[in-house]
């Protein structure tokens, strides 16, 4: 519900304030069944009944705090800026208010885009999308697309054309690229839906992209924004784009820590991290993995090497194919493979419900970063394990310290033997 004329000057420069051990696979966690000690459940909302369902088929009992405090509004039609920590159920909060909303006459405005959602990677936008048609299941008459870079053009137009989708997500580039083209229409859009907001806006040439997008929408409509991490710099950036939103932030950064989380660190040379590596993963118990590292080529010949060692591992980063990357996210996700070596790509907004260790192959460039990589462990109010690899550089120790100074969190050197109750659930 913004106006046009009151974006910023995009123009302007704004500053950028992760054979193995043998396991069952564990059971699914329920999503959502941790947060029972709230009296509220799913059924309190009062949405419809064939959504309803959906949520009770997803495993959801009762709301999270996040979802209590954004979805009474946001079906309302409200504006929403929210801020909230790692897999608390962000995106549950978008998709459940956008359904309930949707109001879909196979007789008139069937084939209009009503939904758009933008998220800064190919593998987020892919996971939303599946998260729409996982909660729209009993909606026969939904229809939902993703269109991101690395695939041809064609295709997507092809699917523009046949499927007609009304809920669309995916990149910036590649939506404003559709937009540009006349091939997208966006004329009747209902709502409009930024996921990890601040990357996106942070970004010079996606913030570009979601300028023009959004000044092809209309004046009436609703704009969510969500992310565990949000600067005071980009927060006005986001309000611009909003009328009156609610509010949900964090005003004190220590709340975004997640306390199922040990966080540990390990001094290491650089020389040493393959061996140290190895070990952990033999000493380990763990369900799913994911190892961070710095670089494209870091993330194939780490991936490689484990590969030599009996450690059996998948790599995803920005110099893979598309199809090949999907892939690869998609069998990760369905537990195809246990250990990931990844580059920050991976490091956003992925869910996978069974990893419960992340390792800091190589240290990330801020502590943002470092908080949503250490959060694909930990999800969901279950228990997990962050290791950080600390060289004996200065920059390294000085890192761990603003972490712990910034979230007010304890990142201890990692003791010889961890309890394996501490992170593994039962």
């Amino acid at each position: 519900m913004a106006d046009d004329g009151e974006l910023l000057d995009y123009e302007e420069e704004v500053v950028s304030t992760t054979a193995a051990v043998p396991a069952t696979a564990p059971k699914e966690t329920k999503k959502g069944s941790y947060v029972g000690i709230h009296a509220t459940g799913f059924r309190d909302l009062m949405l419809k009944p064939e959504l309803s369902r959906a949520i009770v088929d997803a495993g959801f009992e009762h709301p999270s705090e996040v979802q209590q405090q954004c979805i009474p509004q946001a079906i309302l039609g409200t504006d929403v800026l929210c801020q909230a920590k790692s897999g608390m159920g962000k995106t549950a909060v978008f998709v459940i208010a956008t359904l309930q909303q949707l109001d879909i006459d196979e007789s008139k405005g069937a084939d209009d885009v009503l939904v758009l959602v933008l998220a800064h990677t190919r593998e987020l936008a892919y996971q939303i999308q599946n998260e729409y048609i996982r909660f729209a299941k009993h909606m026969p008459n939904v229809r939902t697309a993703v269109f991101y870079g690395g695939e041809p053009l064609s295709k997507n137009l092809e699917t523009l054309k046949t499927l007609k989708p009304q809920i669309v997500v995916g990149t910036p580039g590649r939506i404003h690229d559709l937009v540009n083209r006349g091939e997208l229409k966006l004329g009747k859009l209902k709502h409009f839906i930024l996921d990890e907001c601040d990357q996106v806006l942070e970004n010079t040439d996606m913030r570009q992209d979601v300028q023009n997008i959004f000044r092809q929408t209309p004046h009436q409509k609703q704009v969510m924004m969500f992310t565990a991490t949000l600067s005071k710099e980009i927060k006005p950036v986001c309000k611009k784009f909003m009328h009156k939103p609610h509010e949900i932030l964090i005003d004190n950064e220590t709340k975004l820590t997640l306390h199922g989380l040990q966080q540990y660190y390990v001094t290491v040379k650089e020389s040493e991290k393959n061996r140290k590596l190895a070990n952990l993963i033999d000493e380990l118990e763990f369900n799913q993995m994911v190892i961070f590292v710095k670089s494209v080529a870091r993330a194939r010949e780490l991936a490689k090497l484990l590969e030599t060692l009996g450690f059996p591992a998948i790599s995803i980063h920005s110099g893979m194919k598309q199809e090949e990357r999907i892939a690869k996210y998609k069998a990760f996700k369905d537990f195809q493979a246990r250990i990931m070596v990844a580059t920050d790509v991976f490091g956003r907004g992925i869910d996978i419900e069974r990893v419960n260790i992340v390792i800091n192959y190589d240290l990330p460039e801020s502590t943002d970063a470092y908080l949503h990589r250490v959060g694909r462990a930990g999800r969901f109010g279950t228990k997990g394990l962050a290791i950080s690899f600390v060289t004996d550089s200065t920059e390294d120790s000085a890192f761990i310290n603003s972490v712990q100074e910034r979230f007010m969190v304890e990142i201890a050197v990692m003791p010889d033997q961890i309890d394996v109750h501490t992170y593994m659930n039962a």
